[in-house]
C-alpha cells in the first residue's frame, strides 16, 4: 500500500476510487487504499505495518484529532487547525522511523471551487456546522475577504447563529449559504439542515460539500427558490490532486 485515506466510517470512500483510475491513467503500479481505523491511536501501528506508505488523506472524525500525531505542520494546516493530507518521510535505512507533516488541501479545493461562481452580490455567507471541514471553509472565506457566520445547533459566543435564530434579514444578508455538515449524505438524502428555505432568492449561492448525491435536499430545496447551486465534487478533485501533488514533492528534509 502507497497512499491512504483513514477515518470512520469510509462505506462510500471518494479517494479510493479517484486515485485507483488516476493510478491506472498515469501508467503507476501503485495502491490507494480505505483504511477505517476505530480511533486515531491505531495511526502508528497502521504506518509501522506498511513500510511503503508514502502518504494519507485524513477525514472525519480524525481531520483535528490527529493534530497531536504529527511533528510538522504545514503553515495552511496550522492556521486552520485542520489536517486532511498527510505527507511520511522515513529514514531511509530504519522505515520505521519517520517524520509525519500535515496540510489541509481542503481550503484550496473549497476555495478555487468556489470562486468562479462569485457575483458582486455575494458579499457574506453562512457556514452551517462547525467541525473539521468549516475550519477550511472558514480560512477560505477570509483569504476571499468574504465575512461570514457559523449557523449551529447551540452556539458559542455572538459570532455565531442557532438554526432557530435565522430570520428573514438574516438570509437575505448572507447571500451565500455553505452547509458543511453531513446532512444529506447518502443514505439519507431526505435530511437537510434546518434553515428557512423559503427566503431564499436568485442572488443567493447555496454551497454543500456533500457530493453523495450529486444534488442534496439542501441544494434542491435551494434550486427550486432560484438560487445557483453546487455540491462537493469538484472541490473533492482539487483537494485531491493538491495531495498528489505534495506527496510528489517530497518537501520533507
Amino acid at each position: 500500500m502507497d497512499y491512504a485515506l483513514i477515518g470512520n466510517p469510509l462505506t462510500h470512500s471518494f479517494s479510493e476510487k479517484y486515485f485507483t483510475t488516476k493510478f491506472k491513467d498515469i501508467q503507476q503500479n501503485l495502491v490507494y487504499k480505505a483504511v477505517p481505523l476505530q480511533n486515531i491511536q491505531q495511526l502508528n501501528t497502521l504506518i509501522e505495518s506498511q513500510p511503503n506508505l508514502k502518504g494519507f488523506n485524513v477525514t472525519i472524525p480524525f481531520k483535528v484529532q490527529i493534530l497531536p500525531h504529527l511533528h510538522e505542520l504545514d503553515f495552511q494546516a496550522q492556521a486552520v487547525g485542520a489536517v486532511n493530507c498527510v505527507s511520511i518521510q522515513r529514514h531511509s535505512l530504519h522505515p520505521k522511523q519517520f517524520i509525519l507533516k500535515g496540510y489541509n488541501t481542503d481550503v484550496d479545493g473549497f476555495r478555487n471551487s468556489l470562486t468562479p461562481l462569485l457575483k458582486s452580490n455575494h458579499q457574506q455567507a453562512l457556514i452551517l456546522g462547525d467541525g473539521g471541514a468549516a475550519k477550511a471553509v472558514k480560512h477560505a472565506l477570509s483569504q476571499l475577504n468574504i465575512p461570514f457566520k457559523v449557523v449551529t445547533r447551540h452556539k458559542i459566543g455572538s459570532e455565531q447563529y442557532e438554526y432557530q435564530e435565522l430570520t428573514q434579514q438574516i438570509i437575505e444578508q448572507h447571500s451565500i449559504i455553505i452547509n458543511t455538515t453531513p446532512l444529506g449524505t447518502f443514505p439519507a438524502i431526505d435530511t437537510c439542515s434546518d434553515i428557512p428555505y423559503t427566503f431564499l432568492t436568485p442572488k443567493h449561492l447555496l454551497y454543500d460539500l456533500v457530493y453523495n448525491p450529486v444534488e442534496t435536499e439542501f441544494l434542491r430545496r435551494g434550486k427550486v427558490k432560484g438560487a445557483l447551486t453546487k455540491n462537493g465534487y469538484e472541490m473533492l478533485i482539487l483537494q485531491a490532486e493538491c495531495s498528489w501533488d505534495i506527496w510528489n514533492a517530497n518537501p520533507l528534509v
